[in-house]
């Protein structure tokens, strides 16, 4: 039986340890995503989602707890091996894309590569213009971030996430920012990298039409897991003049 993708056990987080206000965010966390899943992250605000993530995207240590990425326990890891791994296990998208705006498209899909594997080569370059291609941009290959469209820049957004071929991408609210037109695109998009190239997707959304397209919904109130269940409903068609 292949190895979860991630594995959380018992995870606790935990902010002003050891003062007088110290707030207990994430009690007990038990969450298991496999390899290809495509899942949505659901909760009121304040539920801990953002939290969350962080610990996924090892971004944040939990107070307690194990996490295991890919076999790994990442408690285990010092910084070098955790930066290292960070990048070529995990992608990100955000509700606000956060490009550079002084470089174009193609160098903002190399940045990730930087610190991970080094200076970029001519294959790694044609690597990231073949991505863009591939999420609709081949067209604005050059182009610097403030000349493009909203849902464009997402697009980038997603070419970047996926530029080192992590097995997964966390998605925090990627449709948040876009009119519901370019939020269908973007969903599409995410859902074909998934069904045609494997990457398991973990989107938070407060977006009930959005979680609904998702094949299993984890829900969060108040840091604890309070339902996490496959999807089974069929998945909404895009509009008919998409």
């Amino acid at each position: 039986m292949a190895e979860p993708l991630i594995e959380l056990a018992g995870i606790h987080k935990s902010y002003g340890v050891g003062t007088e206000v110290e707030t207990e965010v994430l009690h007990g966390i038990e969450l298991v995503l496999e390899r290809g899943e495509f899942a949505a992250l659901i909760g009121p605000s304040g539920s801990g989602k953002s939290t969350l993530l962080n610990l996924i995207g090892l971004l944040e240590s939990p107070t307690s707890g194990s996490y295991r990425l890919q076999g790994r326990e990442v408690a285990t890891l010092d910084d070098d091996e955790l930066t290292r791994f960070r990048a070529t296990s995990l992608g990100f998208v955000f509700q606000f894309h956060h490009l550079l705006p002084a470089f174009t498209a193609t160098e903002n899909v190399l940045l990730p590569g930087l610190n991970a594997i080094g200076p970029v080569t001519p294959e790694r370059r044609e690597a990231a213009r073949q991505l863009l291609r591939e999420v609709g941009l081949g067209d604005r290959l050059d182009h610097p971030p403030g000349k493009l469209s909203g849902g464009q820049q997402q697009r980038v957004a997603i070419a970047r996430a996926l530029s080192l071929a992590p097995p997964l991408v966390l998605a925090d609210e990627p449709t948040g920012n876009l009119d519901t037109h370019s939020a269908d695109d973007i969903f599409l998009l995410m859902r074909r990298f998934n069904e045609e190239r494997g990457v398991a997707f973990l989107i938070v959304t407060h977006d009930p039409r959005l979680a609904r397209r998702c094949d299993r919904i984890v829900e969060l109130v108040d840091g604890r897991i309070a339902g996490d269940r496959p999807n089974v409903a069929v998945r909404e068609s895009p509009p008919a003049d998409h």
